[in-house]
């Protein structure tokens, strides 16, 4: 995998230095007719990154943090195939954040990142450009795609049988109203994180999302294990 993505299959080096069960999700409000589009701050973009609460079962070794972007650390999470993409996709961030989580049965890492605009506008073109470098064979070579249902304005997961760490690893990518999302999994093992709990993850993580631009506290979160 090229470029400086903080892609699930490779752990992030911090922010400040650089079935039917998919939707047991707990505490879930907004969505439907009442789902809205608004602007977040920094605390909460933190509070729509999922915590150890909202993944039972996972170690949470980086806990939910945000940050607003500064000239010397722009995200590490936004990356374009263009210099000019870039400008479209990440000069336009108002916050970002991180977190992750391992799974020490299988040597499986998990990643959440939250990517915050001004306006739906403003995300949705930059969806469209990470969306060209997250996906395909980004996550490794003959990947194949996701199904993730329908959370979020706009998806898309991919899985390979041999990502960075060697082992099987996913990508997806949510646009909810003003954020973008993305979601990363990678072992050194050989254990697939199916997609049935990829689907749960988005679903979840878009959830969250959603609850924060409601004007709601996000509470969504998967079943204890």
């Amino acid at each position: 995998m090229g470029g400086k993505g903080f892609v699930g299959t490779r752990r992030s080096q911090g922010l400040l230095a650089a079935g039917a069960a998919v939707l047991l999700l707990a505490g879930c409000g907004g969505g439907g007719e009442d789902a809205k589009a608004a602007a977040l701050d920094n605390g909460q973009v933190a509070s729509v990154l999922p915590d150890a609460k909202a993944v039972p079962g996972w170690r949470n070794h980086m806990k939910p943090e945000a940050q607003k972007p500064v000239p010397e650390y722009p995200p590490s999470v936004c990356v374009a195939r263009t210099k000019e993409q870039r400008k479209t996709a990440c000069d336009p961030v108002t916050s970002w954040g991180v977190s992750a989580f391992s799974r020490k049965a299988d040597m499986t890492t998990l990643n959440f990142w939250a990517l915050a605009y001004k306006d739906e506008k403003a995300a949705d073109a930059a969806y469209d450009i990470l969306a060209e470098w997250y996906g395909g064979d980004r996550v490794g070579q003959n990947a194949e795609k996701v199904d993730l249902g329908s959370p979020g304005a706009e998806r898309e997961a991919n899985r390979a049988a041999v990502g960075t760490m060697a082992g099987p690893a996913t990508i997806a990518q949510i646009r909810v109203g003003t954020t973008v999302l993305g979601i990363s999994t990678g072992t050194t093992g050989k254990a697939v994180v199916p997609d049935k709990e990829v689907k749960a993850f988005a679903a979840m993580f878009a959830e969250r999302a959603q609850q924060a631009q409601n004007g709601e506290k996000p509470t969504a979160a998967l079943p204890g294990q």
